[in-house]
């Protein structure tokens, strides 16, 4: 779930972005080469690589600094590049191209850079800027940073399924790329999941970088699949080998992109389509009602740190439990908020996703899912209060859903993980002393969902 306690920078997961707009797609094949924008970029990032963080604050795009002072940016960047240690060895430019101005962003001429950069402790990243010319200089509106080499997807040698990488079309003519995991001898069609990712661009495993070692969809797809229910797991829009314009999707354009997901489950031979279930986490646990809600055939519903508020309300309790964490008093939380609040809602009216996910309300759609479902909580959850899945239980029932299972896990935080302190900053989840999910967690939902969708 995204945080809205800052409009920049902030920490998304999939990404860690500086970003003026909602989410950068990836990049697709270099058009027109962009040449001095990639020349002046570069010498930009050498800043970075020297430690001269003020300076490479400075050569920030104007709207940028306007935003995030450069104490902050400096943490933020320290923070992003702390999975790469040692000096950078070599850096060389994949992508170089013109884009189009970014929702809420200034008009202007943009282009979007990609290198890869190679690090002495043997690590290698891509690092993406979105930049903005202001007279003759090109400036950084936006920076990202994700592994360079590419995620194994395969199966373990000794898994008893199999890992095919896939393509999934979608309506909106955009391909989804993805990992099929299929168990192997099964007599007769198996039943499938499709797993829905939270916010901001992730890919199929829905690891985050600098969290190292954290593929939380990847170890779901372990535990179902070794209890003979295939699962499917997809990069999102326009991020990993995705297609597609993420930049201006909103949590229901979204929604399209998981139904695409369930109509191919439905065409392949070996699934039974009257036992395909949905698991979203955060942003995917509003997303699987939104299907599950339309269409009939969907046999099970599982939501892991899914939210039963508005964005708005969502966004104020994160508010409140950051500011508590920094012991401010309530006076002072009172004139924070007071800033906080016109700029949150600007952010609203420029970016199509923050509007989206600001105002609606999960309990109308919760109402509409009779299917059985699942409710999967963290008790140290600050990005989504514990609270929540109360709600969603609440509104499920409402509805008439007379199959609703709510498991609150103390001590695990908005990843699942491991945080018995409920740290209020998501950059110190590195710090945890696990990035593994907890088995308690992964057999309770296999148990679950082997029993709503009949698995052997």
């Amino acid at each position: 779930m995204r945080t809205m306690n800052r409009v920049l920078p902030r920490l998304r997961r999939g990404v860690l972005g500086v970003l003026m707009a909602a989410v950068l797609a990836a990049p697709a094949a270099a058009q027109t080469p962009q040449a001095e924008a990639a020349r002046q970029i570069g010498a930009w990032l050498r800043l970075m690589d020297e430690g001269q963080y003020a300076e490479s604050w400075r050569q920030l795009a104007t709207p940028v600094r306007g935003l995030a002072p450069a104490e902050t940016w400096e943490a933020t960047v320290r923070q992003a590049r702390a999975p790469y240690p040692g000096t950078v060895r070599g850096r060389s430019v994949e992508v170089a191209e013109p884009m189009a101005q970014p929702p809420g962003a200034p008009a202007g001429e943009y282009a979007r850079l990609r290198y890869l950069t190679a690090f002495s402790g043997g690590t290698s990243a891509r690092e993406t800027v979105m930049a903005l010319k202001e007279g003759d200089a090109w400036r950084a509106v936006g920076y990202f940073i994700a592994p360079g080499e590419r995620p194994d997807y395969g199966a373990p040698a000794d898994a008893p399924y199999t890992a095919e990488q896939v393509a999934v079309p979608t309506p909106a003519g955009h391909t989804l790329a993805g990992t099929f995991t299929l168990p192997k001898d099964a007599a007769g069609r198996v039943p499938a999941v499709v797993l829905i990712t939270g916010s901001g661009s992730q890919d199929r495993d829905s690891g985050i970088p600098g969290i190292t070692g954290y593929r939380f969809f990847r170890q779901i797809a372990d535990s179902l699949s070794r209890r003979g229910i295939a699962v499917l797991r997809l990069d999102d829009r326009g991020w990993g080998a995705s297609g597609g314009d993420a930049s201006r999707a909103t949590t229901a354009d979204l929604a399209d992109d998981t139904r695409a997901a369930v109509a191919w489950l439905r065409a392949r031979a070996e699934v039974d389509s009257a036992r395909i279930g949905l698991v979203g986490h955060s942003e995917g646990g509003i997303i699987a009602p939104m299907v599950a809600a339309d269409d009939a055939r969907i046999a099970a519903v599982a939501l892991l740190a899914g939210q039963g508020w508005t964005g708005r309300r969502t966004s104020d309790y994160q508010l409140r439990r950051a500011w508590t964490g920094m012991g401010m008093s309530e006076a002072r939380m009172d004139s924070m908020k007071a800033i906080n609040d016109p700029l949150r809602e600007q952010q609203a009216a420029q970016v199509p996703w923050v509007r989206f996910w600001m105002d609606f309300d999960p309990a109308p759609t919760l109402r509409r899912v009779r299917v059985p479902a699942l409710v999967l909580q963290g008790g140290t959850d600050w990005q989504v209060a514990p609270e929540q899945a109360d709600a969603i239980a609440a509104a499920l029932r409402e509805g008439g859903n007379r199959d609703v299972t709510v498991r609150l896990f103390p001590g695990l935080n908005h990843l699942f993980l491991a945080d018995p302190a409920g740290t209020p900053d998501p950059s110190t989840y590195a710090t945890l002393p696990s990035r593994q999910v907890p088995a308690e967690v992964l057999g309770a939902l296999a148990d679950w969902l082997a029993e709503r969708l009949r698995a052997p």
